[in-house]
């Protein structure tokens, strides 16, 4: 029989039935992928093929077609009632808004923001939303400049009435893009970063929760920029992660995203959308809006191993790097040979901030002699940050100033949450 890629099929084979949709398929086999999200594939020779429906898209939904399968089409409806609250949401790629690409098999960013909405349709329960498109890439491909220009949207956005933001983002760099975000931004509304572990078109996709969730506290009284997830493997509830103290914790658990060194914001009920906060945060209006941009891309982050050459940060300081942040051990050291360079990069203007690669917990130089003498030669504890917030923090006040001396009181600061009180001395 006749078919091609992208039409929905039903296959016979030892008395059992088959339908999915075909996928790209060795020569003399046929791959479908069945309504369930799963794949199979057969020996064409060996099964009996019939063609349903031509080149068809499957939906997560019932509503549509064949067995949940509906005629690819742009949604034109109204995405959302009147009256409700006015959410903008900024699409950027990220498996949240991704789909198998049926020419090549593998998962591909191509969903828009009213993608997303057609999918979730409990979504226009909530806002009245307005879908924006700001690049359609997987998050490994963020850069200083992407960042830039989704701070921008978001301003635009918030200028323009929108009472809340929702970012979707892949969630392998989110973490980034948030502190980005939260040092670029003082934000009167929620800014809210969604992703999902699971793309859409996966029975385990965490997709739909997720992004009603992250609805949920973009008309709320929270006005930071925050990262919400599924708080466990289960669908029961969220978390609400300051953008500054939020990382990506496990490669594929739905639950992946956990605070560090602080507790989250707060959680959201899936089944009620009861938001229950645990500690401080910006409220709503609270703060007028400001925007100040500006990142210097020439920074990276060094991990200290054992035994490792310390001539590598003369790579960086050979190279104009206008900062580093060193992944130092425990309380965050680095081997005695690593001092001399240390000090090279201070004599160089190059600030060099000092975590931790426990993650948990806070640094203190001042414990070891060798801590001592790190700080000695310049070195800038970095409290609590996360690594990646402290390389984000550092390409931000880079930006901010050409002054050494400035960029190292700034630094020094907690500029957005990104450094806990120590409670004790």
């Amino acid at each position: 029989m006749e078919f091609k890629q992208g039409d929905w099929v039903r296959i016979e084979k030892n008395g059992t039935v088959y339908e999915g949709k075909v996928m790209p398929s060795m020569e003399g086999y046929i791959t479908i992928k069945m309504k369930s999200g799963y794949n199979a594939g057969f020996s064409i020779d060996k099964v009996r093929i019939t063609l349903l429906e031509n080149n068809v898209e499957i939906t997560n939904g019932s509503n549509g077609g064949r067995n949940g399968v509906k005629e690819s089409k742009k949604a034109t409806e109204k995405v959302s009632k009147p009256g409700l609250p006015k959410i903008a949401i900024l699409s950027t790629g990220g498996t949240i808004a991704s789909k198998i690409d049926y020419r090549t098999g593998a998962v591909s960013s191509q969903f828009t923001a009213d993608d997303i909405l057609t999918a979730i349709p409990e979504l226009k329960e909530i806002a009245d939303f307005k879908g924006r498109v700001i690049s359609s890439i997987l998050s490994e491909n963020m850069d200083s400049d992407s960042w830039q220009n989704l701070a921008k949207a978001v301003v635009e956005e918030i200028e323009a009435g929108a009472e809340g933001i929702i970012v979707t983002h892949g969630t392998d760099t989110m973490m980034y893009s948030a502190a980005a975000l939260s040092f670029m931004i003082e934000t009167p509304v929620p800014i809210v970063f969604v992703g999902s572990q699971r793309s859409a078109d996966r029975p385990s996709s965490d997709n739909a929760m997720n992004a009603i969730c992250a609805a949920r506290v973009a008309i709320s009284d929270i006005a930071e920029v925050v990262v919400v997830m599924h708080g466990t493997t289960s669908d029961d509830f969220c978390e609400i992660h300051r953008g500054t103290k939020v990382r990506k914790m496990h490669t594929s658990r739905r639950d992946a995203f956990k605070s560090v060194n602080s507790l989250p914001i707060g959680t959201v009920d899936y089944s009620t959308g009861e938001i229950k906060t645990f500690i401080d945060y910006t409220r709503r209006g609270e703060k007028a809006l400001k925007f100040k941009p500006g990142m210097e891309p020439k920074c990276a982050i060094v991990k200290f191993t054992p035994g490792a050459d310390p001539t590598v940060l003369d790579y960086y300081i050979s190279n104009g790097y206008r900062g580093l942040v060193i992944e130092g051990t425990g309380l965050g050291h680095v081997s005695t040979k690593w001092i001399p360079l240390l000090q090279k990069a201070g004599d160089a203007k190059m600030p060099v901030i000092v975590t931790s690669q426990c993650l948990n917990g806070r640094i203190c130089d001042r414990v070891y002699d060798t801590g001592r003498d790190m700080l000695k030669a310049g070195a800038i504890e970095g409290e609590d940050t996360l690594p990646e917030t402290s390389l984000v923090k550092l390409m931000w006040v880079l930006g901010q100033t050409e002054g050494f001396e400035k960029a190292v009181s700034m630094l020094r600061e907690d500029l957005s949450g990104e450094i806990t009180e120590c409670t004790h001395k």
